[in-house]
């Protein structure tokens, strides 16, 4: 059973208090049974909430089988069904990021384009990381965009972390792998690598990625150990491009999806789940370090179900 107390946040912040999957799902029965019209709302619920076609095709024939085989007769036993479907989905990708004591320092990319909350994610990352008793180091490597490394200099601050910047222009290569070394130098436990926000289609850029993956391999051949993309989960179907194209050109090994308690309902996680099956490291549902939260496919799936 999942943390009560994140299942009622999530529900609050997902829902708005109220299920959009299963909000009114007894008017849904006719004599005992569901209809089709019955599946078809459920369907369109699931894609209006971004789960894309794939993880509805998905979960539309474990319902259906259910439904043959005689397990949905009320609405409790829909919401069971569906709850269990969302878990068996989400499961898999539900790994929280594991820092092992042996790697030192730990090397993580927070890759991901302009406004998805990349720079925050960072910042409460940063902060988890240090009450949890690790030492960290930011680096600045987003050099394009001015506000960045301010912004980046602000989370350090508010985290008591060091921050290592060369100013707006200069070549994020060699600020993160200055970074690195300095962090070797300083026996930092784990350094977080700010990159510059890109879209996913600008092909230099993503070279320039490729790039500063390999000058960090300088230091570690296994560098880095950690390539989180941060996706805004408002943005539906983009998300899921965005990984799709970020994994391609990089190598991802982790997701964090932000600003769940936006317009988005959080179906993006299961057309993630189903599509790429990266691990969902991280959660976003609101503006407190706290909101970023590792992701728990249990109490995900209960605060879509609702009561």
């Amino acid at each position: 059973m999942s943390n009560p107390g994140i299942v009622t946040r999530l529900r609050a912040r997902l829902n708005k208090g109220d299920s959009w999957l299963t909000r009114d799902i007894s008017t849904l029965f006719s004599n005992e049974r569901l209809d089709d019209d019955a599946l078809e709302e459920i369907e369109t619920r699931l894609l209006m909430a971004d789960a894309g076609v794939e993880a509805t095709d998905w979960l539309m024939e474990r319902l259906r089988a259910a439904i043959a085989a005689g397990r949905i007769r009320n609405a409790e036993q829909l919401r069971k069904v569906l709850k269990d479907a969302l878990v068996e989905l989400l499961a898999p990708v539900s790994k929280p990021l594991q820092i092992p004591e042996f790697i030192r320092p730990y090397i993580l990319f927070a890759v991901g384009v302009n406004g998805v909350g990349k720079t925050t994610t960072i910042g409460k990352l940063a902060m988890r990381f240090k009450r949890d008793g690790h030492s960290v180091l930011l680096a600045a490597g987003d050099t394009f965009r001015a506000a960045a490394v301010e912004q980046l200099q602000t989370w350090a601050q508010r985290a008591d972390v060091p921050c290592l910047s060369q100013g707006e222009g200069a070549d994020s290569a060699s600020v993160i792998y200055d970074a690195v070394q300095s962090a070797k130098s300083r026996g930092i436990d784990i350094v977080i690598a700010d990159t510059a926000g890109r879209l996913h289609t600008q092909a230099h850029l993503m070279e320039e990625l490729r790039k500063i993956k390999r000058v960090v391999q300088k230091h570690d051949p296994y560098a880095p150990h950690e390539v989180l993309l941060v996706v805004d989960a408002t943005t539906g179907g983009n998300a899921l491009i965005q990984a799709l194209q970020f994994h391609e050109a990089v190598g991802l090994t982790g997701i964090a999806v932000t600003k769940l308690d936006g317009t988005a309902k959080g179906g993006i996680l299961l057309a993630i789940a189903r599509r790429l099956a990266l691990p969902v490291r991280y959660i976003g549902i609101g503006e407190a370090v706290d909101d970023l939260q590792p992701f728990d496919a249990e109490a995900f799936a209960e605060a879509l179900i609702g009561e």
